[in-house]
């Protein structure tokens, strides 16, 4: 039995999505949050050294990052479905936007994130100032113009194709709903990109999508 390692509010929700797209039977064990610091728990170590999710375990394999377990799930499950064939130019496109979501569209979004935790934490009245005035300048002059350069990439990419890999929905799309979901919570994704916003919007109306929302429980980025 496939069992996933499911940490609220993360990028283990889109595990779940692809289990459902698939139609495969596993089982959720679920993890919270610390509330203050919003890591996750130590128990999750128990499962992988890192103690981080998403994680799913099958038999006696560990499988721990998000596209290594969209790779495992799909050439062991997946029987042809949800990945071009191989040798084509969409089977190409499927591989980049795989390593792409995290190597890539991740990294400024996360970074953007801890500045504006900067900038909102608690801190001496001598300080504020010099860190709020750090962060933003940090945001404005880097964070925010990679953001931006980004999603302007991905708009242009869809104006191509209807789906990152091609005009077929694939598991790259399930790859990229995490960053995606993400820009749009806090990263300036919105009506002004309309062809991202239109991707959203396909993918939270997938059945599978809102079954995995079931299992999973509440998640923010779904909003």
């Amino acid at each position: 039995m496939i069992v996933v390692h499911h940490l609220n509010n993360s990028r283990s929700q889109r595990v779940l999505w692809l289990l459902e797209e698939l139609g495969l039977e596993y089982e959720v064990k679920r993890y919270q949050r610390d509330p203050k610091t919003m890591l996750a728990p130590a128990s999750l170590k128990a499962v992988h050294p890192l103690g981080k999710s998403p994680v799913i375990t099958d038999g006696a394999n560990t499988i721990a990052e998000s596209g290594a377990i969209i790779d495992y799930l799909v050439e062991r499950y997946g029987n042809g479905r949800l990945v071009p064939a191989a040798g084509t130019p969409e089977k190409l496109r499927w591989t980049y936007w795989l390593h792409f979501a995290e190597g890539s569209a991740m990294p400024p979004l996360l970074l953007k994130l801890v500045f504006d935790k900067v900038e909102s934490s608690p801190m001496p009245f001598f300080v504020k100032p010099i860190a709020r005035g750090i962060a933003g300048k940090v945001k404005s002059s880097f964070i925010m113009p990679n953001i931006n350069s980004q999603l302007a990439y991905m708009e242009a990419e869809l104006e191509q194709t209807k789906w990152f890999a091609g005009n077929e929905f694939t598991a790259a799309d399930i790859q990229m709903s995490f960053p995606l979901e993400a820009a749009a919570s806090r990263g300036g994704l919105d009506a002004r990109l309309p062809k991202l916003t239109a991707f959203l919007q396909r993918i939270h109306a997938r059945p599978a999508y809102q079954r995995a929302l079931e299992r999973g429980g509440p998640y923010d980025f779904a909003k």
